[in-house]
């Protein structure tokens, strides 16, 4: 979705729109700051703030030497350029500070000052968060993730949700879809029933265990050993790229994905965050806060192009090492949506945000441009707004 197709933002309700596209770090961390309303060169880049500097110690889920830490590691190193020295970022990968569900509790209590997060990891903390990333059968492409979060007010809803957390939300960033890899062949819905299978918790852990699954939740950094030792059969993962990166192909000969018509049945938009604490935020010039805001709907654009490019080159690379990727049938799908729908609405009626929150996603995946479910398909369900 292009810029000039969003509605007008403030600095309080930015929207970060995914897209491809690649080129250096510098330049676009400038294309993104020549669009904002702060002006590098404009006066203000002189008032107290840009000659103390915010420095900001961000965390990434993302392990080091993978493309996705690479990628976060030069972006967070041009934002001190970009802002005219107001702000820098000290990036740390993944487990660096904080223990992989602890990212938002150490920003929240001044550990770290920010976090690239995997959103999947906020249920844990509130069950709204299971509809800030993908769920089972949901939004399944990037851009329907943008019509999500701007045209149906998506991104207000998560904005109030992360300050309740003592967090001021910058953007979301488009990654991937995630994988299973698999010890064994798993050729039908029928198949994972009885297999122990990584999964990140919440609806997408409860979704599998409806199919028989056993779930087991681990940190990204457990699940290669694990794998490794036998002690799980399958896994969730992220994308292709950082997957090969990490060693997959090497404990696991099978990578499992849904049909051609939804190749990630489960996860199929995980998406990541930047958000920073709410006294960090506060502490920056208003013009800084805006162009913070842009400097992250870049990064999610090089994000994800990094990410595609590098996917485009791992897959072979799969193959030559001789793992076989099998795609489950349309019936399959249909099975798995048919698991999935109670849980959206399980979930939605937890607590009246989720419910709010969810309302966003229901009212994208009806929209006719859309057109992920019908009437007739909640008609025996009820959410509780």
């Amino acid at each position: 979705m292009q810029d000039d197709q969003q509605p007008k933002r403030t600095s309080s309700d930015r929207v970060a729109t995914s897209g491809s596209g690649a080129g250096n770090r510098r330049n676009f961390l400038k294309a993104a700051a020549i669009g904002s309303a702060a002006a590098v060169a404009a006066p203000w880049i002189g008032n107290v703030q840009a000659q103390q500097g915010i420095r900001i110690r961000m965390q990434s889920s993302w392990q080091p030497g993978t493309v996705g830490y690479r990628t976060f590691e030069s972006w967070a190193n041009g934002v001190a350029e970009a802002t005219s020295g107001e702000v820098s970022i000290e990036p740390f990968p993944a487990g660096a500070v904080a223990g992989a569900f602890e990212v938002a509790d150490a920003v929240r209590n001044g550990v770290l000052d920010g976090q690239n997060w995997f959103t999947v990891y906020w249920p844990g903390k509130m069950p709204a968060g299971v509809f800030l990333t993908a769920f089972p059968m949901g939004l399944s492409l990037p851009h329907q993730w943008d019509m999500m979060f701007g045209a149906y007010g998506g991104f207000g809803i998560a904005k109030e949700l992360y300050r309740k957390q003592g967090q001021e939300l910058l953007g979301y960033v488009h990654h991937d879809l995630n994988l299973i890899h698999s010890k064994i062949p798993l050729r039908s819905f029928d198949d994972f029933d009885g297999v122990k299978i990584r999964m990140p918790g919440g609806i997408v852990a409860e979704t599998f265990a409806e199919m028989g699954a056993r779930t087991t939740l681990l940190p990204g950094s457990e699940v290669y050993p694990a794998l490794e030792k036998g002690t799980i059969d399958a896994a969730d993962f992220t994308g292709a790229a950082v997957n090969y990166e990490l060693g997959f192909w090497q404990v696991a000969d099978y990578i499992i994905m849904g049909p051609p018509s939804t190749p990630c049945l489960h996860q199929a938009v995980d998406l990541m965050d930047i958000s920073v604490n709410r006294r960090v935020y506060e502490r920056m010039s208003s013009q800084t806060q805006d162009l913070m805001h842009d400097l992250v709907a870049a990064y999610s654009r090089e994000h994800y192009a990094a990410i595609q490019k590098a996917n485009a080159e791992a897959w072979p690379k799969y193959r030559e090492k001789g793992v076989e990727i099998i795609h489950l049938s349309e019936e399959d799908a249909d099975r798995f949506r048919q698991v999935s729908i109670p849980l959206w609405f399980k979930w939605a009626n937890k607590d009246p945000d989720a419910a709010r929150m969810f309302r966003a996603h229901l009212d994208t995946m009806m929209d006719p441009a859309v057109a992920l479910i019908t009437e007739d398909d909640i008609k025996d369900f009820e959410l509780n707004v």
